[in-house]
């Protein structure tokens, strides 16, 4: 009986897999009839039910991701960028930060949120939040820095955003924050506006998420300071109550 459990655990690795190749335009692993009958399901074994540990390691899930990205040439973004900005933070996060793209400081070091917006945003989920910045995951639709940090291009978007998903089907937060309207258009589609939508909740891939202005836009106005401010503390004090943090005290 152990083993059949670990053979349809290994079963749901493989369709993982093969959603995310069909979801970046790769051909599928070619499976035999013989191969597909032998996982055929069979009603009269009880399926045990598997915790996120035990289908899958998230951390090794991330990784293979990371592998299967490789030096992506996949759209025009790869001829001038520096480094792939895949992501960063904990596998098992409850709450995942989801940017538009990265920009200079994050091209250079390969990692997201690194410049003064990223600075904002580490003092947003240490102060507060009240975590710290490695329990959550900070990540970006696009993962290379677009020229001049332009908004990010259809073509672009549709490229790069099936490893968007599969990063949030890995990790399966309790909730996503969307920063700033490209980010918030990108995955709720529409005429989304940031200043409409945001302290709204909406759906995506059926887990809450909460649209707040991008600490850049915050950073690039320095006279609405104050009140962007203000508005996205209100915003991060309702996805506070969704985790069940006790909110104490102010970004």
């Amino acid at each position: 009986m152990e083993i059949e459990y670990e053979i349809r655990e290994v079963f749901e690795l493989l369709k993982s897999q093969i959603r995310m190749h069909r979801d970046i335009g790769m051909d599928p692993p070619f499976l035999s009839p013989e191969g597909l009958r032998a996982f055929k399901y069979n009603p009269d074994v009880e399926k045990p039910s598997i915790s996120h540990s035990m289908a899958e390691d998230p951390a090794l899930s991330l990784e293979s991701l990371r592998t299967t990205i490789g030096d992506c040439q996949r759209c025009k973004l790869s001829k001038k960028r520096t480094h792939i900005v895949f992501g960063e933070g904990s596998p098992l996060a409850r709450l995942v930060f989801v940017g538009e793209a990265p920009g200079r400081e994050e091209d250079v070091a390969g990692r997201p949120f690194v410049g003064e917006a990223g600075k904002l945003l580490t003092r947003i989920i240490q102060n507060g939040i009240g975590l710290n910045r490695e329990d959550v995951y900070i990540c970006n639709v696009i993962k290379c820095r677009p020229p001049n940090n332009r908004d990010p291009e259809q073509d672009e978007i549709e490229t790069c955003i099936p490893f968007l998903k599969e990063q949030i089907r890995i990790i399966r937060p309790e909730v996503i924050c969307v920063l700033g309207r490209v980010a918030g258009r990108s995955l709720l589609g529409g005429d989304f506006k940031i200043t409409n939508e945001r302290g709204r909740w909406h759906s995506y891939m059926d887990i809450p998420l909460m649209p707040t202005y991008h600490p850049a836009y915050i950073v690039r106005n320095p006279s609405q300071e104050n009140r962007l401010k203000r508005d996205v503390w209100e915003d991060v004090k309702k996805i506070m109550k969704v985790l069940g943090l006790e909110v104490k005290r102010n970004v």
